[in-house]
């Protein structure tokens, strides 16, 4: 029964497909390779042109590497391959309906005054919110309160208090969904919500939930009530646009309650089934006038594939907030997607780290990142700045584990802490600095989430509950282990071999 339902998976299915398309193509480049100089010669030029073209991109060079070294490699097809599979950017037709929707409904607007009080207190705080508002367009708040969790548990109680409040609309989009206790509940809500008249949307991964869910799920919870999209459906063709995933979390309810972070939906993020020892993760409720930024977000991405002509005022915060929420510092959800060149979440990242006084503590599952942040993290230790990173100690993939553990050494030689989660596994994804600024989001240390993910995180500055973030990694540390030895990690020579060789290849995994 077990291979059977492993045969009749579709994640199987479609990626058996996908292998047999890929050993078609090599197999028909190879056959044309023997039969003709002339088409050898001619692969040859190509991938040379291919190489200068990459060469000259404007790109990440680690991107760069990854591309040119294969195709020096196989000349015959290399050139090919990236042409089918070398761009990050999702398809014309995507970009065309985001970007559409975007210019139709520019609805952000920056209180100028809010950012000249930040500019009164931290001139350095102000320019990474200037950047979030002016360049990428999402405008920074007062009036908005924010609470930070822990654990997945904290998370799910106060979400489903939340949800049972709601009484005009819910909007969520998540990465992953899986049928069991915590999907049960909170469909058990949307269901009763959606039968009391609420507007509920739905936005999932396809790719994300293509072994969890059925298949054509979208129709089943449109039958109950429940408006749903799949996100960038999942097909068995070779193509990257398959990279281009929706890896954000957000839940909006009635447009002044909002609720982000790692947390997707599924049981092993509340513990209540166990994959890799304790799931640790983090999350973020906020209330009040940030929320719209959220709630924005959200709009601009179910517009784009079902397009309406609905008006974003209704759905502002004060429509349905009966109440002025007390002033908490500031508050900045912001997003990020692979539509230009703009590494929105990266730059957050750099900018908390280039920045920091003190000290910066950072939780991410995954630690594979470039150079520009290697030598962030590297300089900031070495200007005499606490730097503590901690990743899981029992890992979800290990191959993925192999190569974040390989970014170690430089580190810890520089003077970078790094801890690994001794209870389980860490999918948390937050930067705390200085006792006055943090991070919380769907955003990870590595390159799938800065380059080809669409994204999401809140920015905080003098909130409250920066110190609970600040509380939670001092606690978090304490259970790990610190890293003194990166030599224990190497099982010989061909276990290094293999992790230089992850290392080249770390942007195209």
């Amino acid at each position: 029964m077990k291979y059977l339902k492993l045969i009749f998976n579709r994640l199987f299915v479609f990626g058996l497909m996908i292998l047999v398309q890929v050993v078609y193509m090599l197999l028909m480049l190879n056959k044309f390779s023997h039969y003709s100089q002339v088409w050898s010669a001619i692969c040859m030029v190509l991938s040379i042109l291919v190489v200068l073209f990459i060469v000259n991109k404007e790109d990440n060079p680690a991107y760069k590497i990854a591309w040119i070294i294969p195709i020096l490699l196989f000349p015959i097809f290399g050139g090919l391959l990236y042409l089918f599979l070398g761009n990050k950017k999702p398809t014309r037709r995507m970009r065309d309906k985001i970007e559409k929707e975007h210019e139709k409904h520019k609805c952000r607007v920056q209180n100028q005054e809010v950012i000249k009080d930040i500019e009164k207190q931290d001139l350095r705080v102000a320019g990474q919110v200037r950047y979030l508002s002016n360049h990428v367009g999402f405008p920074i708040y007062e009036n908005t309160n924010a609470t930070y969790y822990k654990s997945g548990e904290e998370n799910f109680k106060d979400m489903i208090r939340e949800l049972k409040a709601a009484k005009h609309y819910i909007f969520m989009e998540y990465f992953i969904i899986d049928e069991g206790d915590m999907w049960d509940t909170i469909l058990d809500i949307l269901e009763q919500k959606a039968q009391e008249g609420l507007d509920v949307r739905l936005i999932y991964d396809d790719m994300g939930c293509v072994s969890n869910l059925p298949y054509k799920y979208d129709r089943i919870l449109e039958a109950r009530g429940i408006k749903c999209m799949a996100f960038n459906p999942f097909i068995p063709f070779v193509s990257l646009a398959m990279n281009n995933r929706d890896h954000r979390k957000i839940l909006v309810i009635d447009g002044h309650t909002g609720f982000t972070g790692g947390i997707n939906l599924a049981d092993e993020y509340i513990n209540t089934k166990e994959r890799f020892g304790y799931w640790k993760d983090t999350g973020i409720m906020l209330k009040g006038e940030g929320v719209w930024n959220l709630t924005t977000m959200f709009l601009h991405m179910w517009n784009s594939f079902r397009p309406t002509d609905e008006d974003y005022d209704k759905f502002r915060p004060h429509v349905h907030l009966n109440k002025l929420v007390q002033h908490d510092g500031y508050i900045q959800p912001y997003g990020d997607s692979p539509l230009d060149e703009e590494v929105v979440g990266e730059n957050v990242y750099l900018n908390l780290i280039n920045n920091a006084k003190k000290y910066v503590y950072i939780f991410t599952p995954y630690l594979i990142i470039d150079n520009e942040m290697m030598t962030a993290l590297c300089l900031a230790s070495k200007r005499g700045i606490d730097v503590k990173i901690v990743t899981p100690g029992i890992p979800d993939k290990k191959t993925v584990f192999k190569l974040t553990r390989s970014y170690y050494h430089q580190l810890i030689e520089n003077g970078v802490e790094i801890y690994e989660y001794t209870p389980g596994f860490l999918h948390a994804k937050v930067v705390v600095s200085d006792d006055e600024v943090a991070t919380v989001g769907t955003i990870n240390f590595d390159y799938r989430s800065l380059y080809l993910h669409f994204e999401c995180g809140v920015f905080l500055y003098k909130s409250k509950c920066i110190q609970d973030i600040k509380q939670d990694a001092l606690e978090t540390i304490a259970k790990s282990r610190k890293i003194e030895n990166t030599n224990v990690f190497s099982n010989g020579k061909i276990d290094t071999l293999f992790r230089a060789v992850l290392r080249v290849f770390a942007p195209l995994l």
